[in-house]
Parts: C-alpha cells; sequence; structure tokens
C-alpha cells in the first residue's frame, strides 16, 4: 500500500528525536520523557494525516484529521532542527572536554538542552501558528523609477499571493484579506498565483470574496505552479467569471492620470506570464516574458510584469520590464527554510535589482502547509512607484 512507507518514514524520524532527546530527559524526570515518547508517537501517526486525511476519510473527519496533521508537522519539524542543532552542540562540548576536561558537564548539557528543546519547539510552533492565521499585515515599499512620468508619480500596486485556500484556509481567511486590499485604495490589485491548493469544486465557493476586490484599474492575476496541482485550466475559467483578468503570457494597456482633468495621461503595460514550470503540465502555457510584451507600444512608459517565480527575472529584464512582482518563495515560511529558498530562486523576499529590472517578491498573504510562520511573516504588499 501507497500509505505505508510515508507511515514508517514518519515513524523512523520521529523515533530519532526521541533516541537522541529522551536520555537527556529522563535524567531530570522520567515522567517528562515518558510524556515526550507519547507526544512523539502520536505525531508520527497524524502528521502523515495532514496531506493523506481526504484519501482515508471523510468529512467532518478528514478536515479533523487534516489540521491535526498539519500542526503536528510544523512542531515535527522545529523538533527535527533543534534535534540535529542540539547534537551539534553536545559534539562541540565533547570536543572541548577533551582540551579542557572538566570546563562543562556534558551531562548537565544533555539534561539542560533535552528539556529546553521540547519547550523551545512548543514556543516557535506556538507562534508560527499566531503569525500565520492572523491577517497579513501591510507592507509599504517604494519603487525608484528613473523618468517616472508626473501621471505615475504615486500610482499604487496591492500585491497579494501565495494564500493557499484549501484544507486550512477557507472563505473567512480570504475575506479578511479582501476586506483590507481594499482599504488600501489601490490603483491595481496583483495576485500573483499559488491562490488554491485544490480543484474548483472544492474550493471554489471559497474564493468567491475576491470578487469584491477594488481597485482603480482592476485586479491581475498570473499562475503558480499549484494552480497547475489542482486543474489550471478550470481555475482560469472560474477566477474570469469573478471578474479578474488573468494573464497568461500577455499584457493590457492601462492608461492612468493623477485626476480625470489631466490631458496627458501616462500609458502603462500590465504584462503576466503563466508559471515558470507550467510548460510542464501544458506546452501552451510555457512562460515567456518577451511574448507577454509583444506588440506593446514603444511609447508605454512603464512595463509592469507578474510571474510568479522571482527566477522569471532574467528573461524579464532581458525583456525590457521596469518592475517584476513574484512570489512562490513564502519568504521560507519558517526558520530554517529561509536559507534553502537561495538554492533555488535568485531572490527570497523584498525589493532587489537586476540590471535595469526591480524585482519585488513577497513573503506571501497565507501558508502552505502546516499553518506556521516564523521569522517570515505574511504580507500584503502596498507598492508605490515613485521617481527614482
Amino acid at each position: 500500500m501507497v500509505l505505508a512507507p510515508v507511515f514508517l518514514i514518519s515513524l523512523l524520524l520521529h523515533a530519532f528525536i526521541g533516541w537522541r532527546v529522551t536520555p537527556g530527559l529522563a535524567s531530570v524526570d522520567t515522567v517528562l520523557s515518558g510524556a515526550l515518547w507519547m507526544v512523539l508517537a502520536l505525531s508520527a501517526v497524524l502528521m502523515p494525516m495532514g496531506m493523506l486525511a481526504r484519501r482515508v476519510a471523510k468529512p467532518p473527519l478528514a478536515n479533523l484529521l487534516t489540521w491535526l496533521g498539519l500542526l503536528c508537522m510544523g512542531l515535527f519539524s522545529t523538533l527535527l532542527v533543534l534535534t540535529v542543532l542540539r547534537e551539534g552542540l553536545l559534539l562541540l562540548v565533547r570536543a572541548m572536554d577533551g582540551f579542557w576536561p572538566g570546563a562543562l558537564s556534558i551531562v548537565a548539557v544533555q539534561s539542560d538542552t533535552a528539556l529546553a528543546l521540547p519547550l523551545v519547539a512548543l514556543l516557535v510552533t506556538a507562534l508560527g501558528f499566531w503569525n500565520a492565521r492572523r491577517t497579513a499585515t501591510v507592507v509599504q515599499v517604494d519603487v525608484p523609477i528613473a523618468n517616472l512620468p508626473e501621471a505615475l508619480q504615486g500610482f499604487t500596486v496591492a500585491q497579494i499571493s501565495d494564500i493557499h485556500v484549501g484544507p486550512t484556509i477557507k472563505t473567512h481567511y480570504l475575506q479578511r484579506i479582501v476586506d483590507r486590499v481594499n482599504g488600501l485604495n489601490a490603483n491595481m490589485v496583483a495576485i500573483t498565483g499559488d491562490l488554491v491548493d485544490g480543484s474548483v469544486k472544492e474550493l471554489g465557493h471559497h474564493v468567491a470574496p475576491l470578487a469584491q476586490l477594488t481597485s482603480t484599474h482592476g485586479t491581475f492575476f498570473v499562475t503558480g505552479n499549484h494552480e497547475y496541482y489542482s486543474g489550471a485550466h478550470s481555475w482560469i475559467d472560474a477566477l474570469r467569471a469573478l471578474g479578474i483578468q488573468v494573464l497568461m503570457n500577455e499584457h493590457v494597456l492601462i492608461q492612468h492620470s493623477i485626476d480625470a482633468q489631466d490631458p496627458e495621461p501616462a500609458l502603462m503595460v500590465v504584462a503576466g506570464v503563466a508559471d515558470f514550470s507550467a510548460h510542464h503540465f501544458d506546452e501552451a502555457h510555457r512562460s515567456d516574458p518577451h511574448r507577454a510584451i509583444a506588440n506593446a507600444p514603444d511609447h508605454a512608459v512603464f512595463k509592469l510584469l507578474l510571474a510568479h517565480q522571482p527566477r522569471s527575472a532574467a528573461a524579464a529584464a532581458d525583456a525590457g520590464f521596469d518592475l517584476q512582482l513574484s512570489g512562490h518563495t513564502h519568504g521560507g515560511q519558517f526558520w530554517p527554510w529561509n536559507h534553502f529558498v537561495k538554492l533555488q530562486q535568485p531572490f527570497t523576499a523584498g525589493l532587489h535589482k537586476l540590471q535595469a529590472l526591480w524585482v519585488y517578491t513577497s513573503r506571501g498573504t497565507g501558508y502552505w502547509g502546516p499553518p506556521k510562520r516564523f521569522g517570515a511573516p505574511s504580507e500584503i504588499t502596498h507598492l508605490r512607484l515613485v521617481r527614482a
């Protein structure tokens, strides 16, 4: 059975934590040691349910198992990382003892760290849960653009990304985001992919609040990799039915002026590409910034690209865009995974420059998998164009 290896791996990894931590804890209190083994055993069984519950149960039991499994996944991740770090610390202490015998008590370090480890893991997981479930804060970002015309001075974009409507993010969570975005009175709204984790049939009614988004020039969307796991073609149709403009390697032109009486509105290009990996699912969706800007008028004074993954930036710079808005990375979502994002993406979070192109990478407005954010808070980005 396919599920058996998943549970076996979970059991082995949890057993590793128990094997390395509980002996030190037992020297403090055998009850605490036994309690940790019980927690680890329960987590080992529940953690796979975070991803597999809908295959083995039906709602509402499936929903409960999903929540419990994902919470255990978040706790397990921190327990495992801290266990590995503790092993490194104990090796260092033993090495020091070889040079300076008796300088540190190895037994004391073992017991103290074994006691602190589960407490720290619980605290980090609790704070991470609070950070993940609260409504994302607004991050204000000024983007300096050379030769920006007066008509675009102060032009604002509200960016939301990587919400991941799915097992634990539903209508009310999304509604809070929509309400906060609408309070910004932005000139346009950009949704830079990974909106959903599930089919239109499952989640269509949960994304309905997006139809309420308001701005001067409307809402624009590009696909992320998770749309392709969830039936991208159906989601494109569903989002268009909500009044959202989906940009698939194409662009639209926006004329913007500071006020209605301005005789010289500025013409800007808003383009969007399919996800960087979209061609693995549909060759017709192959991401192409050059195609997205093809036939754009030469007199357009500003060119904006929406691209889910930051690694579209090299092609975007070559195509002549001024600013790229991306997501995908979640800023690492929780420590220490933020240090690994750079192995796949050129940027983890924030505003960066690549040649003449500005790239802003959102940390995401929701979360994926465990309801946990630690060291990488979610955000609703309010970008403002300013003259350099």
